[in-house]
């Protein structure tokens, strides 16, 4: 009886909204992400074929490809099929992507899989059972696995977060460019993957002395290598085709005074508990975090500070770009902490995971540097972390529909 009166209601419902101005429709679906979006597809054919509608999906696109998600992959044990969660900054909840539903028979049962990078609609997974990479679309629900690298089968330990780029093609919302940086027998090397032909290609990066930012130029930047006093990183110039890339090698380096006491790490970096300061590199950035010791335990820590620095105009040093203030740092205690960091229209955003005792903990900050402004993002109850084992978590753009 029960089931019934819940049924009759939720038909009501529908039908209810059917029944609304179909401007007033849009203007709802408009305020919904991506994922709540798919799932109006199956309300009825009228909701259909109104998302269906190439003008309404390009409007939709323009709005929502300015977003900004998180993406978290977890696993209870090692070849579990893992979960993912993501999280947009203009809504209220964590949405539970069905991803091992998308990749069901296209890898193999057991297949211990770790989450890379993602941008737009596409996630990248490395796989340690196979030592290869796998590209997920989203939206479209389409698995490609990339063909051999050509450094030869790489595990997941053997990529660094800050060293590669993920980029989807504009003029072809199915396809992306994978890049990543390697040294190669002491040599820069820049590895760029075409989906749309299935290709590698490989260009050597040379130094340069006379290296300027251009102002509202398109360049990208893979980290090297991150030394206590100098960095490597290699600037490429993305033309949208990468047949023009002119990549070069710049080494910044920063006041010793600043990075005393400090072991860098590369990207998705973690500090070894014996370490007073934490790098996270992404994009031309660097986020330093400064931690103090608790109860004097090198295994609990609290944040200090978190400093945002900068490659200057001429690419030869570190500058100091911003401090956050205090009322954007926590003050809970962490035994691990591990991050990433994106810059993407004007905002460079740090995300933090934390785990004291067992417990997961992410933070999200964002900083407009022409405003000069921080801002810590809210999250929801992360209590999908919790006894899960952390699989990888990265920025990226908004979803978008294909026309």
């Amino acid at each position: 009886m029960e089931k019934s009166q819940r049924c009759n209601k939720d038909t009501n419902t529908n039908i209810g909204f059917c029944l609304l101005p179909s401007e007033l429709i849009q203007n709802i679906l408009f305020h919904l992400c991506i994922p709540e979006i798919i799932r109006m597809k199956l309300l009825n054919k009228f909701v259909l074929t109104t998302i269906s509608d190439r003008s309404f999906i390009r409007q939709l696109n323009d709005g929502s490809q300015r977003d900004t998600w998180i993406f978290v992959y977890t696993r209870r044990w090692r070849r579990d099929n893992g979960v993912l969660h993501g999280f947009s900054d203009r809504s209220v909840r964590w949405f539970k992507i069905p991803v091992a539903e998308i990749l069901a028979g296209e890898i193999r049962p057991g297949e211990d899989l770790y989450l890379l990078t993602a941008s737009g609609n596409f996630l990248l997974f490395a796989s340690n059972t196979h030592s290869g990479i796998i590209a997920v679309d989203l939206v479209g629900k389409i698995v490609t696995r990339i063909s051999s690298c050509p450094l030869g089968p790489r595990g997941t330990s053997s990529w660094r977060r800050s060293g590669m780029k993920l980029v989807p093609d504009p003029s072809s919302p199915s396809h992306f460019r994978f890049m990543f940086a390697e040294m190669v027998n002491n040599r820069p090397v820049l590895f760029t993957y075409h989906s749309n032909t299935a290709t590698w290609h490989t260009k050597e990066a040379e130094d340069t002395t006379n290296w300027v930012l251009k102002k509202n130029s398109n360049v990208l930047f893979l980290s090297l290598s991150n030394r206590p006093h100098e960095s490597t990183v290699m600037s490429v110039d993305d033309d949208g085709s990468m047949i023009n890339q002119f990549p070069t090698i710049l080494r910044p380096r920063i006041n010793q005074d600043a990075i005393r006491q400090c072991p860098s790490s590369v990207g998705f970096s973690r500090n070894d508990l014996e370490s007073q300061l934490l790098h996270i590199h992404g994009d031309e950035y660097k986020v330093v975090i400064r931690l103090d010791t608790v109860d004097n335990s090198k295994m609990k820590k609290m944040m200090k500070s978190l400093e945002v620095w900068e490659i200057s105009s001429n690419g030869e040093k570190w500058e100091l770009v911003s401090i956050a203030p205090s009322e954007v740092i926590s003050n809970k205690p962490c035994g691990v902490m591990m991050g990433c960091l994106e810059r993407r229209l004007g905002v460079i955003r740090v995300a933090l995971m934390t785990n004291h005792e067992g417990l997961w903990n992410i933070i999200w900050l964002d900083y407009d540097k022409q405003k000069d402004k921080w801002e810590w993002v809210p999250l929801p109850d992360c209590r999908f972390l919790q006894g899960s084992n952390m699989a990888g978590i990265s920025f990226s753009s908004g979803l978008t529909l294909s026309l």
